[in-house]
């Protein structure tokens, strides 16, 4: 497939006709028309040579610029100091001047927590960017949360960013979400660098950490490499520096935060473990760059200058993973590391991004990543703010302005630029313009997220990201009928923001269905509806699609006869309700078996409704009643008082009289549910399987996990997303579908019409 990348000028091409102009002259003495073109080339060249010379510069200036910028995402497990670390990054590079805990005991938070439940609670819920200069190099930074609930906070952000840190907990070492957070990295082809933190916790062991994401890494079946470019000096309490293998020198971090970073000579009790952790360094690195693999085999001594470039080289091409340490909690190694991401991540001219063309069947185009390019910018992001839509935007190409026509390519629509800021969690910044390469908000622009803009001199799209499905729903409702507005307002804004968030009808039950990633995505939002538009919420369980059926012939003989003056009421039908045999594939059969016009044929349809009405609801829990067959074999009416309504008010007292005598049960809805899973916690899920009456019916491997398929209730399924996650230490998955509906036992039965006696009862 062809690739096409644009050039920024062709300046120079404009003018070469009037080369030709130049060439020496073939006679003595020149006419003056002769000179006067030959003058006039000449400033046309000179004018030329002046305009690239502008362009030339202006693209340096550019250059210089997108060198000096990075797009980083911080993600992690949960609790492994994502959050703490960003507060860090942000004070050191001046951007706060005071540090702030997480849930810390002033009652202020980390910056970037700005929403009371994420201050409350101490985790992050949203995603948050910011950004910061270090060492005169701009820093585009979004916190991630590290909850798997969120898990697409994580997904839109690192489809738009460069590069990556991945902080592991020394303690916890690498965890579910750490392994999510890498398989998604690596879905977008992320380069990153690994902080291994809380060097400073009892327990700590970095070097166990590193074997379990080499580890990881194998079994990605990529040729990712990862090594220490730190050795600790001391650990837990007596964690007090760290020693770089890159340049040989040992780094305390001294002051009230830790500020002052004082370099002095590896400590002599340490050499041998980081001449022999840099010789390991220098193994790694040369399997998978070429130039340092020429001059280790030829045992050259390796420089500092030449091991940085080849780390580079290699981190950039996504083939080795640099492995950083500290506390950030306890203010040591993070400048180190922030001058690891200048030193090996990306730039965005590093990176390719391809965008497809909607005029050219979507062939994929290399987007040149310059500002002298048409716009081409992503809205990966949505948020209401104070005031409006707040869209996050990466811009891959060209320039956006305050004021300047944009159009969305996914709805056709032409947009004006109201108003451009950058963001600082959730403060702004009013900026005029932004370039490619930069990550800012608008605010005015009605679009969803994944939506592609550009000048409107392309029609290019961007690929958009994965959106998992929902794996877990629940049943919602506003406790006051007055505030259904401003509920139905909620449950729309946070649809638009969220798109694992979904919203549905149930059509048989009429409750409204909220779905989502876990629990606590869902008791998140039911709070939030709360606490930002002061509507409080019944939440419970879905109501599970339970049907009735009968399993065996009973008759029916009913007359309807009502008189109360005037013409009355009147009708008799005879006949007998049976199942469906299995296998026919219907639902509901009415036969007209009378012979004669023992009922005129016109109230045949009218029988046939109330029939069909009865079957709506049973009188076991009230649900519809399925495989069943009426027949009608006999009746009678009255010349006068025989009507519709009668024949049909004659049917409904009929199914009821013959439905008990015809033994009725309860079928419920049976899932198909496959497992994936470490083989080793099949006991323990196959053992919470049969406590839900799932049956297994396949079982096999793949690699190191296990795949069970089972059929299970439904109704026994709810809150299985917090099982599985809770029995496999959050490393098991499953998917669910609908496989067919089956008598419940008789003890589920008895429960059930029990339940359903009850809250009638209660009305």
């Amino acid at each position: 497939m062809a690739m096409a990348r644009r050039s920024g000028s062709h300046l120079l091409s404009s003018f070469r006709p009037f080369s030709l102009l130049l060439q020496p002259p073939l006679a003595d003495a020149p006419s003056p028309a002769a000179s006067a073109a030959v003058a006039s080339a000449r400033r046309a060249l000179s004018s030329a040579s002046a305009l690239r010379a502008r362009d030339e510069k202006d693209a340096a200036r550019w250059r210089e610029s997108m060198d000096r910028m990075r797009n980083i995402g911080i993600s992690a497990h949960i609790d492994s100091g994502k959050t703490t670390l960003t507060e860090r990054v942000l004070y050191y590079t001046g951007r706060i001047h005071e540090i702030h805990e997480v849930r810390g005991r002033d009652g202020v938070g980390a910056k970037m927590d700005s929403m009371d439940l994420e201050r409350e609670k101490g985790i992050t819920i949203q995603s948050a960017a910011t950004y910061c200069t270090w060492k005169g190099y701009q820093v585009n930074i979004i916190d991630t949360p590290g909850h798997v609930d969120f898990t697409i906070e994580v997904e839109r952000a690192l489809r738009v960013l460069d590069g990556a840190i991945l902080v592991l907990c020394s303690v916890g070492g690498v965890q579910s979400q750490s392994i999510t957070v890498d398989r998604q990295m690596r879905r977008y082809e992320i380069p990153r660098v690994a902080f291994i933190n809380k060097l400073d916790r009892m327990g700590a062991d970095p070097w166990k950490v590193l074997n379990q994401f080499c580890y990881l890494q194998a079994r990605s079946k990529l040729r990712h490499h990862n090594a220490a470019v730190q050795v600790p000096i001391g650990l837990e309490e007596e964690f007090e520096g760290l020693v770089d293998l890159v340049e040989m020198k040992a780094y305390k971090f001294e002051g009230s935060s830790g500020q002052n970073v004082t370099a002095y000579d590896v400590p002599s009790n340490m050499a041998d473990l980081v001449n022999e952790k840099r010789r390991e360094l220098i193994e790694v690195v040369s399997e998978v760059d070429d130039q340092l693999a020429e001059a280790f085999l030829n045992d050259e001594p390796i420089t500092a200058n030449q091991l940085k470039a080849a780390i580079r080289r290699a981190t950039v091409a996504r083939k080795f993973i640099p492995v950083y340490m500290g506390s950030a909690f306890k203010n040591k190694g993070v400048q180190p590391l922030l001058d690891g991401v200048l030193d090996y991540l990306p730039c965005p001219l590093e990176v390719d991004n391809y965008a497809l063309d909607q005029n050219n069947s979507e062939e994929k185009v290399l987007l040149a990543g310059t500002p002298a390019e048409p716009l081409v910018a992503l809205a990966f992001k949505l948020e209401e703010g104070r005031f409006g839509q707040l869209t996050y935007l990466r811009i891959y190409d060209g320039v956006i302005r305050k004021g300047d026509f944009i159009y969305n390519v996914n709805t056709g629509k032409k947009i004006k630029v109201p108003r451009l800021v950058r963001m600082h969690s959730n403060e702004m910044e009013d900026i005029q313009e932004a370039h490619a390469g930069q990550i800012v908000a608008v605010f005015g622009v009605d679009c969803a997220s994944g939506d592609t803009f550009t000048d409107g001199t392309v029609k290019y799209t961007m690929t958009s990201m994965n959106v998992p499905e929902p794996v877990m729903s629940l049943a919602v409702s506003p406790i006051s009928k007055d505030s259904g507005g401003q509920f139905s307002k909620a449950l729309n804004r946070f649809q638009k923001e969220d798109p694992t968030f979904r919203v549905g009808l149930d059509p048989e039950s009429g409750q409204t269905i909220i779905s989502g990633m876990g629990e606590l995505h869902l008791d998140i939002y039911v709070e939030r509806i709360k606490r930002e538009y002061k509507v409080d919420a019944k939440v419970g369980k879905p109501r599970v699609n339970f049907r009735e059926t009968i399993t065996q012939r009973a008759e029916f003989d009913y007359l309807h006869k009502k008189q109360s003056g005037g013409q009355g009421q009147y009708g008799r039908v005879c006949g007998y309700v049976e199942p469906l045999p299995s296998g026919s594939g219907g639902k509901f059969e009415f036969d007209n078996m009378i012979i004669g016009q023992a009922i005129p044929s016109n109230f045949i349809p009218a029988i046939e409704k109330g029939f069909r009405e009865a079957c709506n609801s049973g009188s076991l829990i009230g649900h519809p009643v399925e495989n069943i067959r009426i027949v009608l074999t006999d009746g009678a009416s009255h010349q006068v008082d025989s009507s519709e309504l009668a024949f049909k008010l004659a049917a409904i007292y009929a199914f009821r009289q013959c439905y008990t005598a015809a033994k009725p049960v309860i079928l419920e809805p049976v899932m198909k549910v496959e497992l994936k899973f470490p083989t080793e916690f099949q006991g323990t899920v196959t053992g919470d399987m049969n406590k839900r009456k799932g049956i297994i019916v396949g079982n096999e491997q793949e690699g190191d996990d296990t795949i069970v398929v089972c059929h299970v209730p439904l109704n026994n399924m709810f809150g299985y997303a917090t099982a599985i996650r809770s029995v496999t230490q959050g490393k098991g998955e499953f998917t669910m579908e609908y496989l067919e509906h089956n008598i419940v036992s008789q003890d589920v039965q008895m429960q059930l019409v029990n339940s359903y006696k009850a809250a009638k009862g209660t009305e």
